[in-house]
């Protein structure tokens, strides 16, 4: 039944999806940020594309693109997140003249890593899928079995984005939505479901940390690749006790100007930055005071300019039904920094660590992540103190090796 399960097509995981919204890879960073602040989601698509090249017909031309491919058919080369931006305009030079950075091409922010996102056809088996996603892998993108009339095609408005290309529309696959059709038919994998974290082995003890009044710039590089990892970085007392965490999925929710706050706060003023219904106004103030002592005039401009006109949404949480999902974070916590008025419609995360004992199930941990809409949980012991963390990659290659053992 499991091995039935795994053979479902990938259109039958597309059922509901929007289609993706894409920024060509000629726009701008600034482009990417006007699109950020307004959408439903963290991420936003870049393709490239041709559309004077004649259109291929059928699903088939869909599959997936290599580098080598000639025939001119759009393609997404990439992501882009909020995280990016930050990362981005954290660097030296580009503080001091934020504006100039955001002129550049989006195509500066994309990893140097290939195989990030790829095209499959909606044919292709969640097997297959998981597969792909186990070689590195973060984002499927599938064409949507739909006929678009000539007047939808021409009805799409003036925009830095599209969601047609060569008269069709795309949406993507994640790990989350293999995760969430994973859970949904769980008892099928049974008894491996209700064992234990650690008696499978997949707690990680290779992970990001940062000490709590370590300056939050020293964080940077490991923000970087959490974002690639599709993990987090932990944020820790002398000890090692987790304390909280500088997580990229809260920070893709914040925008651009939380690169002053990244470049002149310690670790632990940062998350209180990030976290708060609003950045509060004594770290406002910091920063600015230390964008002045640096003499970083543009980003204190920038930053001045976002302060007057920025909005604020408040915080939604979620609980897991198995223990250890309270925040480990001794910090006040009443809402959270938005990124624009339009915002509040958005799900939001803070700065909160979501954890678990080393002792808990499986399915426990794939629940508690998807509730609180991360790809990872932490794994702590009775007395805080930090084991590992478990991600999605390592849930999906215990199901893996779980079939081929049924094979």
């Amino acid at each position: 039944m499991a091995v039935r399960l795994l053979s479902h097509e990938l259109s039958d995981l597309c059922l509901g999806k929007p289609a993706l919204r894409s920024l060509s890879i000629t726009s701008t960073i600034a482009d990417a940020v006007e699109v950020l602040k307004t959408s439903d989601e963290n991420f936003v698509s870049v393709w490239s594309c041709n559309h004077k090249a004649k259109t291929a017909s059928g699903f088939e031309s869909a599959a997936r693109f290599s580098d080598d491919d000639d025939d001119d058919e759009c393609r997404c080369v990439g992501k882009v997140c909020m995280v990016d931006v930050i990362c981005y305009l954290c660097k030296d030079e580009n503080l001091v003249s934020p504006s100039v950075a955001l002129k550049e091409p989006v195509s500066v922010l994309l990893p140097k890593i290939p195989d990030l996102v790829m095209h499959v056809e909606p044919s292709c088996s969640l097997l297959e899928a998981v597969d792909l996603i186990l070689q590195g892998a973060q984002n499927l993108v599938v064409p949507i079995k739909t006929k678009l009339s000539n007047k939808r095609k021409q009805q799409q408005k003036p925009s830095p984005t599209v969601t047609i290309h060569k008269g069709r529309e795309f949406c993507w696959l994640t790990q989350e939505d293999v995760i969430r059709f994973l859970l949904s038919s769980i008892g099928l994998f049974s008894p491996i479901p209700a064992f234990s974290i650690d008696s499978l082995g997949i707690i990680n003890p290779d992970i990001l940390t940062i000490e709590y009044h370590s300056p939050a710039s020293a964080a940077t590089g490991a923000i970087s690749r959490a974002l690639v990892d599709q993990t987090s970085v932990a944020v820790v007392d002398s000890e090692g006790t987790l304390i909280g965490e500088i997580s990229p999925f809260t920070l893709a929710c914040c925008d651009e100007t939380v690169a002053a706050a990244l470049k002149t706060l310690s670790s632990g003023d940062l998350m209180a930055y990030i976290d708060c219904g609003g950045p509060p106004e004594d770290l406002v103030r910091v920063v600015t005071a230390r964008l002045k002592e640096r003499n970083l005039n543009g980003m204190l401009e920038h930053f001045t300019m976002s302060m007057s006109s920025g909005g604020f949404s408040s915080a939604s949480s979620s609980s897991d039904e198995e223990s250890m999902t309270a925040p480990v974070s001794p910090l006040p916590r009443s809402g959270r920094h938005s990124r624009s008025m339009s915002y509040s419609a958005r799900m939001v995360r803070r700065a909160e660590a979501i954890v678990c004992h080393p002792k808990s199930s499986l399915v426990a941990v794939m629940i508690q992540a998807i509730a609180h809409r991360v790809n990872y949980v932490w794994v702590i012991e009775d007395d805080c103190s930090l084991v590992g963390i478990v991600t999605f990659s390592d849930i999906l290659k215990v199901f893996r090796e779980h079939l081929d053992t049924m094979a």
